[in-house]
């Protein structure tokens, strides 16, 4: 409800002062629809333009996304389950979490060069620390009643880590996951702002500043915004359906 006001006044508002700066929210759709949802379609009820600048992004995000969270899961729980690997570990960690990501992207061209190898590893580089934290503060805030009850058990590692570390640790695991996806978003269209993209939702952004395109831009932020929306909508519903099925099985 607060959205749809605020867009009906941002509509009233730029339709009285007429600023080409800040166009009406109808003209940014429009705008928006015809850049990537109309046109001839060329794969999967995708249009040709959609195709060129939607899914390239994707893929980078969802490649670069893909390992930080396979990395920071197993390196979490790693750390988290060893009192002295966390202690030895969690200065780096704090460190390495609290550098700002974009500020890493240099280092990675300068190793990598510009291109999509460059992109997909500083998205994982930046994007695996909270993960990593989060897993492997989820580990060690696990009961310390249910270890022992594990070691009456006899649990071996494997049981111990399906049965009790994992699922105990699964709400900060996701809290993790969400704050990396924002970043991979983040550094995703970051990347793509440099020499050397030739497609890409970045891309299209920067080529449009460069022909002060003004409507294209407002276009390419509300479909950056549109995505980090339905990407963390679905992962929330992951969220609940993992965990849901984790409660019901405890």
């Amino acid at each position: 409800m607060v959205l749809v006001l605020a867009l009906a006044l941002w509509q009233v508002a730029a339709q009285a002062h007429g600023s080409v700066y800040f166009p009406p929210p109808g003209r940014i759709a429009h705008r928006a629809h015809e850049l990537w949802f109309s046109g001839p379609v060329r794969r999967a009820f995708l249009t040709e333009a959609a195709v060129g600048d939607v899914l390239p992004s994707l893929g980078r995000m969802a490649a670069g996304f893909a390992i930080a969270a396979v990395a920071g899961i197993g390196a979490g729980v790693a750390v988290g389950r060893s009192r002295r690997a966390y202690a030895l570990c969690n200065p780096v960690l704090q460190f390495a979490r609290a550098v700002p990501p974009p500020a890493l992207v240099p280092v990675f061209v300068v190793v990598l060069d510009f291109g999509t190898p460059m992109q997909i590893a500083s998205i994982a580089f930046s994007a695996v620390w909270p993960v990593l934290v989060n897993t492997a503060e989820g580990v060690r805030d696990t009961d310390p009643l249910r270890l022992d009850v594990a070691a009456v058990l006899r649990l071996n590692r494997v049981e111990r880590l399906r049965f009790l570390l994992l699922p105990s640790a699964l709400p900060r695991i996701f809290a993790g996951l969400r704050l990396s996806l924002s970043l991979s978003l983040i550094l995703m269209v970051f990347s793509e702002l440099l020499p050397g993209t030739a497609d890409g939702i970045g891309y299209t952004l920067t080529d449009a500043q460069s022909r002060s395109d003004l409507l294209t831009v407002w276009a390419a932020l509300l479909l950056l915004g549109v995505l980090g929306y339905l990407l963390n909508t679905a992962l929330l519903a992951v969220e609940r359906r993992v965990l849901g099925r984790g409660r019901s099985t405890a």
